[in-house]
């Protein structure tokens, strides 16, 4: 998303032309609205998750980090570190080893205030995209997420309740889409993972700090986890240079709001058919509010600013 991108220019990360496809907004579609806007300002870019990973390690080996590959941790202390049968002294010692994270568990801040989960899917297809928007099909069920990652290929993500529910079977909830992938062949296997939203009490102790799904999550119906983490490494480098790690708590605090609400007000739409359906129509007849709500959440409007639009759809949600 837009605000991803600006947080990892701050952190020095750029992104080559060819190393991605650029999105103009979001598009959100059922059996029987289809609405889209695009971003107040800037682009989104959608690009295979392997891609990501090696530019983020190319960018830490050029500001000197060294990294250790294939060198599993098997335990931490108050200041050492355990890497394979080496033993490394540490002044700061972060967990950012994500959702299941050992880390968490060795430095007890398994303690979490919020843990609901869900089950998501992705499976990419050969095919040539068709659309400039990340695209959003909410079924009864479900919801996939269609983005076009290069010329040829595009990325098809589920979320679900359903354990059971797998891409296939989830297809059938959305023929509009099933339709799209039709003779489509597929370029990777499907694989999946639990679908958190997290928040935990605390995420440091002593000399220890927690960042990225490791430090809570947020549903991913938000696309905003990967700002999220960007985010907190920023402030977690600030709270180094400060010596403070209660300072990055408070940051991580402030910083997890928006998305919190954002994922908040769409997990409705998810759990109501009702909710949704008027929801959609509402922004069908009313594009703006879609917009607005758009602006919100890449972080363009204040949530006051917001405050207005949200008594807006509330109403027409209401009186539809």
């Amino acid at each position: 998303m837009p605000d991803s991108l600006w947080a990892l220019r701050q952190l020095g990360v750029t992104f080559p032309a060819d190393r991605g496809r650029c999105f103009r907004g979001i598009r959100f579609q059922n059996d029987n609205h289809s609405i889209a806007a695009d971003f107040p300002s800037g682009s989104g870019i959608a690009m295979r998750r392997t891609v990501l990973h090696a530019l983020l390690a190319d960018r830490a080996g050029e500001v000197g980090v060294e990294l250790l590959w294939n060198r599993p941790v098997s335990g931490i202390a108050r200041d050492v570190v355990t890497v394979g049968e080496q033993q490394l002294r540490a002044r700061w010692i972060v967990g950012a080893d994500g959702a299941q994270s050992s880390v968490r568990r060795w430095a007890g801040l398994e303690s979490f205030s919020r843990n609901s989960q869900r089950f998501s899917y992705r499976r990419h297809y050969r095919m040539e995209p068709w659309s400039e928007y990340v695209e959003v099909f909410w079924g009864k069920d479900c919801q996939f997420y269609v983005s076009s990652v290069s010329a040829d290929e595009v990325c098809v993500a589920l979320l679900t309740r359903s354990p059971r529910i797998r891409i296939k079977d989830a297809l059938l909830q959305v023929p509009a889409l099933a339709d799209r992938l039709k003779g489509c062949q597929a370029s990777t296997v499907e694989r999946g993972a639990l679908a958190a939203m997290r928040r935990l009490r605390c995420v440091r102790r002593g000399n220890v700090a927690l960042a990225g799904d490791a430090s809570g999550s947020i549903d991913p119906i938000t696309g905003e986890g990967l700002c999220l983490a960007f985010r907190q490494a920023i402030a977690l480098a600030t709270a180094f240079q400060l010596g403070d790690l209660a300072q990055y708590e408070s940051a991580h605090d402030r910083l997890s709001r928006r998305p919190r609400f954002m994922a908040d007000l769409m997990l409705l739409m998810d759990r109501s058919a009702l909710l949704r359906e008027r929801s959609l129509a509402a922004f069908e007849s009313h594009p703006h509010l879609f917009a607005n709500l758009l602006a919100m959440h890449v972080g363009e409007w204040t949530p006051a600013r917001f405050a207005i639009t949200a008594t807006c759809l509330g109403w027409q949600v209401i009186t539809a």
